[in-house]
C-alpha cells in the first residue's frame, strides 16, 4: 500500500510540474499588467479604455482597439504606447522603451531555466535529474550566448520583442513635430484665449514657465521639441523604404534596428563609429540610449547611464549562468534543505514580478527630466488600482497573464505540498 501511495503522489507531482512548465509558456505570451491615461479630453468614444498599454514579460504593446462607430472611423488603431510616450514627455519622464531593459531581453533564459529547475525538482533518481537538468542549462547557456554575443544574435530573441523595440523607436512620427496630445491642446488654448490654464495644477504650469523664461506653452513645447536632436528623420525613410522592400516578419524588423543603427552612427566621427554585427549586446544598449535621448538628447546624462546599463547587464548574463550552476549543485541532493530552492524560487515568481514593476515605476517618477515642458515634484506612480496626476485618472491593474503568474505559483506550491507529505510518510515508515 504504502508503494502505491507513493507512486501516487510521484505522479501528481509530475502532474503539476508539466502543468507549471505549461503555464511559463503562457505567461510568457500573455499581458500581465495593463495601465491606462484618462482625462476629459480623451473623449470615451474614441478612447474607450483611455490610453492605455500592456505589459508583457518581453515588451510593452499598445492596449487601444480600433475605433469604427458614429463618432469616430479610423483606418488603424491608435499607437498608444507612442501616445503615452508623447504625453509623459511633457513631464520630462523618460520613454516606455527606457524601462526593463535587461529584464525583457534575459526574460526567455530566465522562464526557461524556472522551468528546467522544476522538472528537476519532480525527477526523483539523482543521475538522471543532474543530467536533465545539466543538459537543460547547457542549452540555455549557449543561447544566450548566441544571442547576448553572437553576431546576428538580436534575431535569436522572439519576434515579438524585436517589434517592440521598433515601435519603441517612434515610427518616424516626430520627424514633422509631434502631434500635441488633446490635454496638451486643450492647455495651449486656454492659455492663447484668455492667457490662463484652466487646469488642477495651474500654479505649478505658470511657476514652470515663468521659472524657465518662457511666456507660452507654445514656446515651451517649441523649445523642447528644437532639442529632441532630430535623427527621427532619417528613421521615417528607413520605415519607408522597409515597408516597401516585400520582407516581412522578424526580417523585417531587424532590418529596421540596423538601418536606424548605421544611420546614427553615420553622424559620429570615424574614431567613435561601430561597424554592426547585430548581436544582442549591441543593439540592447545602442537602443536603450535612442530611447532615453529622443525627447531629452543630453549625452551628458545618458552616456553615464547606458555604461551602467551595460555593466549590470554583462553582469547579469554571467550572473545567470553562474545562478544556474549553483542550481546543479543544489539538485545533486534531495535531501539537502537547499533541494527546496528548485520549486520555492519559481513558486515565488508573482513576488518577483511586483518587486520589478514596483521598482520601475518608482524610478520613472523619480528620475524625471529637466527639459520638460512642466515641472513635476518626483512622485510614485499608481502600483495598484486608481490614481490621479495632473488632469489625468492613472488606472494600473493585474491582466489575466499575471493570473497566470499567480496560477503557477499556486501549482508549485502544490507540487512542494505533496512531495514534502511523501517524505515524511517515506521517513516515517
Amino acid at each position: 500500500m504504502s508503494n502505491t501511495i507513493s507512486t501516487k503522489r510521484k505522479n501528481a507531482v509530475r502532474i503539476l510540474v508539466s502543468a507549471a512548465v505549461v503555464l511559463l509558456a503562457l505567461i510568457y505570451i500573455s499581458p500581465t499588467w495593463w495601465v491606462a491615461l484618462k482625462a476629459p479630453n480623451y473623449p470615451a468614444e474614441a478612447f474607450p479604455d483611455g490610453v492605455r498599454i500592456h505589459f508583457h514579460m518581453n515588451g510593452v504593446f499598445s492596449g487601444c482597439k480600433l475605433q469604427d462607430n458614429r463618432e469616430v472611423d479610423e483606418d488603424e488603431a491608435l499607437d498608444c504606447v507612442h501616445e503615452m510616450d508623447a504625453i509623459n514627455h511633457f513631464v520630462g519622464m523618460y520613454p516606455i522603451a527606457s524601462g526593463g531593459v535587461l529584464e525583457k531581453a534575459f526574460s526567455p533564459s530566465l522562464l526557461s531555466m524556472l522551468a528546467v529547475m522544476l522538472v528537476g525538482f519532480a525527477i526523483n533518481r539523482k543521475f538522471l535529474r543532474v543530467g536533465v537538468m545539466g543538459l537543460g542549462f547547457a542549452a540555455i547557456a549557449a543561447w544566450m550566448y548566441m544571442m547576448y554575443f553572437g553576431a546576428g544574435g538580436i534575431a535569436l530573441q522572439p519576434e515579438s520583442y524585436i517589434s517592440s523595440m521598433v515601435t519603441s523607436l517612434g515610427q518616424g512620427k516626430e520627424e514633422e513635430g509631434e502631434p500635441l496630445s488633446p490635454i496638451i491642446s486643450k492647455l495651449q488654448e486656454d492659455l492663447n484665449a484668455n492667457g490662463v490654464i484652466q487646469s488642477q495644477t495651474t500654479e505649478e504650469l505658470h511657476g514652470s514657465l515663468k521659472k524657465s523664461g518662457q511666456t507660452s506653452l507654445s514656446d515651451a513645447i517649441a523649445k523642447l521639441h528644437k532639442g529632441s536632436g532630430g535623427g527621427e528623420k532619417t528613421l521615417k525613410s528607413i520605415l519607408e523604404a522597409a515597408n516597401s522592400s516585400g520582407i516581412h516578419g522578424k526580417e523585417l524588423y531587424v532590418s529596421i534596428l540596423r538601418g536606424a543603427y548605421e544611420a546614427d552612427q553615420s553622424k559620429l566621427p570615424d574614431s567613435k563609429r561601430d561597424v554592426w554585427n547585430g548581436s544582442a549586446q549591441q543593439v540592447i544598449y545602442w537602443h536603450y540610449a535612442k530611447a532615453l535621448g529622443r525627447w531629452f538628447n543630453n549625452p551628458k546624462e545618458i552616456v553615464p547611464m547606458v555604461a551602467t546599463m551595460k555593466t549590470v547587464g554583462d553582469l547579469a548574463f554571467w550572473g545567470i549562468l553562474a545562478a544556474m550552476f549553483a542550481m546543479l549543485v543544489i539538485a545533486w541532493n534531495n535531501r539537502w534543505p537547499l533541494f527546496w530552492f528548485l520549486a520555492i524560487i519559481p513558486a515565488l515568481l508573482p513576488v518577483f514580478f511586483i518587486i520589478e514593476y514596483t521598482g520601475w515605476l518608482w524610478w520613472y517618477g523619480h528620475s524625471m527630466n529637466v527639459m520638460g515642458a512642466f515641472s513635476l515634484k518626483p512622485f510614485m506612480p499608481t502600483v495598484f488600482g486608481q490614481g490621479k496626476v495632473a488632469q489625468f485618472t492613472t488606472l494600473s491593474y493585474p491582466h489575466y497573464g499575471f493570473g497566470l503568474i499567480v496560477l503557477f505559483s499556486v501549482v508549485s506550491i502544490l507540487a512542494i505540498l505533496i512531495r514534502r507529505k511523501g517524505l515524511k510518510e517515506a521517513a516515517g515508515q
